[in-house]
């Protein structure tokens, strides 16, 4: 579809999508291999029929931002020939490293690329037109949560008390899935940020506390903790009103933990489990928790 003299020479699956399928098609034209990636949003699909539209959209957007998104070649809206909407994206020569540690620089490099999304200029160009962010204790507030453990009432009934985050941030573009599986490396240098559909507008906290939970899970509590202080020495936010959001962001599995759980013995870390995702949880939710007792005395 890119190209009419394009020969496909093999394709593999990328690894990791939940809400998305992802293969890579390596072809040659003319003797020239070059490399693309279907993506099929199949999960994203499900809640959202416009999803591959939008994300398409938002890739040309982010075109020229300085961001390491992925270039957008192809949308096909309708269900034919592959069943379902899909894109065709650039290929970006790198994978997530989910080594069991995290050295200092890597840290440093991911705080930095944050920021720098933070940062990216969307008034008045089309990024303006993402939705704007709604915490999650609102649109789940009449919904049961199946994993008592994860304390999901809990926290929304908490929130929906105690919910006042001042302005101090205004609003900025947000990834909306920031974590260590959607950054690709290559080399020891961060060369990608991938799977934007969840993008939005909104307080940067949102996608600041939804990494530190996913650092928690991945790295431990010490590489989370080094990568927020970096965030807040790169970035000129207010971080006062955090812990809120992590409890939003704590909410984010109450649903499918053990989906999640489920696909870390492919990425090789066999050792993140439903037990160690549960705990990191708690204390997540606990830290968090601490924090606003303490700011309401």
């Amino acid at each position: 579809m890119l190209d009419p003299r394009a020969a496909l020479l093999r394709a593999w699956a990328l690894k990791g999508g939940i809400s998305s399928r992802m293969t890579v098609l390596e072809y040659s034209v003319e003797g020239e291999r070059r490399r693309v990636v279907l993506r099929q949003p199949d999960g994203a699909l499900y809640q959202n029929p416009q999803a591959a539209t939008n994300e398409f959209a938002l890739l040309q957007s982010l075109a020229g931002s300085g961001l390491p998104a992925p270039a957008s070649y192809v949308l096909c809206e309708s269900n034919e020939p592959l069943g379902a909407p899909f894109l065709l994206i650039g290929y970006i020569d790198g994978a997530p490293d989910f080594a069991k540690a995290i050295g200092s620089d890597s840290i440093r490099q991911f705080a930095s690329q944050l920021a720098q999304i933070h940062r990216t200029p969307f008034v008045g160009t089309a990024l303006e037109s993402l939705p704007r962010y709604v915490p999650r204790f609102i649109h789940q507030r009449e919904r049961a949560y199946p994993d008592a453990s994860l304390r999901g009432v809990e926290i929304r009934d908490a929130l929906r008390r105690w919910w006042a985050p001042r302005t101090a941030n205004g609003p900025t573009l947000l990834h909306g899935d920031y974590w260590p599986g959607n950054v690709l490396w290559n080399g020891g240098r961060l060369v990608g940020v991938v799977d934007w559909e969840e993008s939005g507008i909104g307080d940067p906290l949102a996608d600041l506390a939804i990494a530190r939970l996913e650092m928690l899970w991945t790295f431990g509590p010490d590489a989370m903790h080094a990568f927020t202080q970096q965030y807040a020495t790169l970035s000129s936010f207010d971080l006062d009103d955090l812990p809120y959001w992590d409890l939003d962001a704590a909410l984010r599995p109450v649903f499918n933990l053990g989906e999640w759980a489920a696909g870390w013995p492919e990425l090789g870390r066999p050792d993140v489990t439903t037990d160690t995702m549960r705990g990191a949880h708690r204390t997540f939710v606990d830290m968090a928790f601490d924090a606003l007792s303490r700011e309401r005395r």
